[in-house]
């Protein structure tokens, strides 16, 4: 009989647990990267977040001799069931101690959760959509976190074989020096790629500049990822949503737009400065000093992430991508910045990783996401 016991979150209480549960497991590491405590409970507030408009999700607490010991939050993606035919159920935000007993208890809560609603099988770590965090770490614990990707110990790879999960998908992160570009290919084709497809870099000093063309810029997310088979498409009411979320995160000067000669949007670039050392320093509260601390980064950081590229399937052929990173290193060497590093990427993406392959990338870190039949 098991020891484990599982109680669903039903109240804000039991919500306060789910979203501290990692801070006990990783109290002291050098490499996760805390979360901010009032957005994790934000993510999961149904009034709040729009994406439950066409998702659902079931959060669990497993307990062991009365304490918290693993977490998980079972996830549907409605859309993604009804207009793409994938029968996928997913979990993500799955945390737990080194106990098989624990885990196995989770994962069996979110498969018959799955089998209860038809579906063909279970896929993680996920989150609601594709600009959410995905996979487990499987290389590289030794490098510290982003606020992008989610971190974990080593032993939770070991707990999905043993209860039967396979490898599915597999993503990349690498790190490049900023001047190792001085000698890329796109920088030494810039004025002829501008010249021959009348391309029109813009770039920005302050937040009100960018706001009219943000929805533009998801409009576009949606054309450049669309035939991928995960991704989601992205509702108006989910983009209003995020760019309450990430505005403050994002300085205006990070985010390059090429417009074509008819001045319509046809690839965009979004980097972050790296927030992980104040988000230690902070340890989920933004309060009093935490936005402060936020803030400094912001201004000041020697590393950014390259959090988001997107471009028109009609230009994707014709070095687009090479305007956007041309306007990128130019912001980047007059602010200072050292190292950039690519959040993940899906390893199978050759064309990603040719469009790179002068940049003297280094992989840092691997992750994965692990699938069940149902």
């Amino acid at each position: 009989m098991s020891n484990v016991t599982l109680k669903k979150v039903s109240n804000k209480k039991e919500l306060k647990e789910f979203v501290t549960f990692p801070f006990k497991i990783y109290q002291g590491s050098k490499y996760w990267v805390p979360p901010l405590i009032a957005e994790e409970m934000t993510t999961f507030n149904q009034d709040k977040n729009p994406v439950f408009e066409n998702a659902e999700a079931q959060l669990f607490l497993a307990y062991k001799n009365g304490e918290v010991v693993g977490r998980i939050a079972a996830l549907i993606n409605w859309i993604e069931i009804n207009e793409q035919q994938i029968k996928r159920m997913r979990f993500g935000w799955m945390d737990f101690i080194d106990d098989l007993e624990v885990s196995k208890a989770l994962l069996d809560q979110a498969e018959e959760i799955g089998r209860e609603n038809n579906l063909d099988f279970i896929e993680g770590p996920l989150g609601f959509s594709n600009l959410d965090k995905a996979g487990a770490l499987t290389f590289g614990y030794d490098h510290i976190g982003t606020m992008a990707t989610w971190y974990n110990h080593p032993y939770y790879i070991e707990h999905f074989g043993k209860l039967g999960y396979l490898e599915e998908k597999e993503y990349v992160e690498s790190k490049f020096k900023l001047e190792s570009l001085i000698n890329s290919r796109f920088l030494k084709a810039y004025n002829a790629i501008v010249t021959r497809y009348g391309y029109k870099p813009r770039n920005f000093y302050k937040t009100k500049e960018i706001i009219p063309h943000i929805d533009d810029m998801f409009a576009l997310l949606d054309r450049s990822f669309g035939d991928l088979p995960s991704y989601v498409p992205i509702s108006a009411k989910e983009r209003t949503y995020l760019k309450k979320k990430f505005i403050n995160f994002v300085n205006p000067e990070y985010i390059k737009f090429v417009f074509d000669k008819d001045e319509r949007l046809i690839a965009f670039g979004v980097a972050l400065p790296s927030f992980s050392k104040a988000l230690q320093e902070i340890n989920g509260k933004l309060w009093p000093l935490g936005f402060l601390k936020l803030l400094k980064a912001k201004k000041e950081t020697e590393t950014l992430l390259l959090y988001l590229i997107g471009v028109d399937p009609e230009y994707q052929n014709k070095a687009a991508h090479a305007v956007v990173f041309h306007e990128f290193y130019q912001t980047f060497k007059i602010k200072g910045v050292v190292n950039c590093i690519r959040l993940p990427e899906l390893a199978n993406n050759t064309a990603e990783q040719q469009i790179w392959k002068d940049s003297g990338s280094e992989v840092i870190k691997r992750r994965k996401t692990f699938k069940k039949s149902l």
